[in-house]
């Protein structure tokens, strides 16, 4: 099914400025709501590649949209699916990836959607350079500090609502790190930087308790950035004795007696056993990481 005039959209979103592109509004110029869903239900299939490109910078203004209809179902997928598809140009491309950083890094987030929804379609972007690299060593290094700025600072651990559908903000900041950790393009110091971030989200302060799947997204990101192998086992071995410090617990037997305390223990286990379960299950090719992760466990369990 091939859908819509664009021709309004592309003369109106085409002439805007990268950084106007987060205060657009939602939907974008041109379209209705019913015409978003409707482009869903065509599998996002476009008739010409200008309105495609058109109408992917437009949709960044819906990142902060409360309907997840409209936010998740439309602009993340839409965005997703056509970089994907290698369907987004670079112009189209770079203009995301200014935009996204500026949402990234924007003290502005209502709702608490806009931000890590930002990350999620960032890190679909640096898939694409990942593929096939296209941003520059002076564009990455900023990405790489927002990524793991953005990853550190969250403290809004709202994940599903029923009502509002997916907020995410540390499985959506570890799918960012995630993509940049693979790149061959991001460097050790990149890496350990991205790492740092990862840790400090294992087993954040207070009572915070892990049930929508964080741990693991957090493990994967941990996981792939091993099997790059810029880091060596004296790295990851640090790495792993702070993630399972008890600390500022004066022992994991301490955890016991108080909801903070079984928060941290809860959530470092649970990361600790999603790892287990990446480093046990690649046929045996991961026979150190494996060894680590289980003396963190039983550091942990143990203690």
């Amino acid at each position: 099914m091939r859908i819509f005039n664009t021709i309004l959209a592309v003369s109106v979103i085409s002439l805007l400025p990268p950084k106007a592109l987060a205060g657009n509004p939602c939907p974008p110029p041109g379209y209705t709501r019913p015409q978003l869903l409707q482009l869903k239900q065509a599998g996002f299939e476009f008739a010409d590649d200008a309105g495609r490109n058109a109408l992917a910078l437009g949709l960044a203004g819906c990142l902060a949209e409360p309907d997840p209809k409209i936010r998740d179902g439309v602009a993340f997928e839409a965005l997703a699916h056509w970089m994907r598809a290698g369907q987004l140009s670079l112009d189209t491309r770079r203009a995301l990836y200014h935009d996204l950083l500026g949402q990234l890094d924007s003290g502005r987030d209502k709702n608490g959607f806009q931000r890590p929804f930002a990350a999620l379609v960032l890190s679909e972007v640096a898939r694409t350079d990942r593929i096939d690299a296209w941003l520059t060593p002076a564009m990455r290094e900023p990405l790489v500090e927002a990524a793991a700025r953005y990853l550190e600072g969250v403290r809004d651990y709202r994940g599903f609502s029923d009502r509002e559908g997916w907020r995410h903000g540390v499985a959506h900041g570890a799918d960012l790190v995630l993509q940049l950790a693979l790149n061959p393009q991001i460097d050790a110091a990149q890496v350990r930087r991205l790492m740092s971030a990862v840790a400090s989200q294992v087993a954040p302060e207070g009572p915070v308790f892990y049930i929508f799947g964080e741990p693991g997204r957090l493990a994967r990101a941990a996981y792939y950035a091993y099997l790059r192998g810029v880091l060596d086992d004296d790295d990851w071995a640090a790495w792993f004795n702070s993630v399972s410090d008890p600390k500022p617990l004066p022992g994991w037997g301490d955890s016991y007696a108080s909801r903070t305390g079984l928060a941290k223990r809860h959530n470092t286990l649970a990361f600790l056993t999603a790892m287990y379960l990446n480093a046990t299950s690649n046929d045996g090719k991961t026979p150190a990481l494996a060894d680590m992760v289980g003396q963190a466990v039983g550091r942990v369990a143990g203690g």
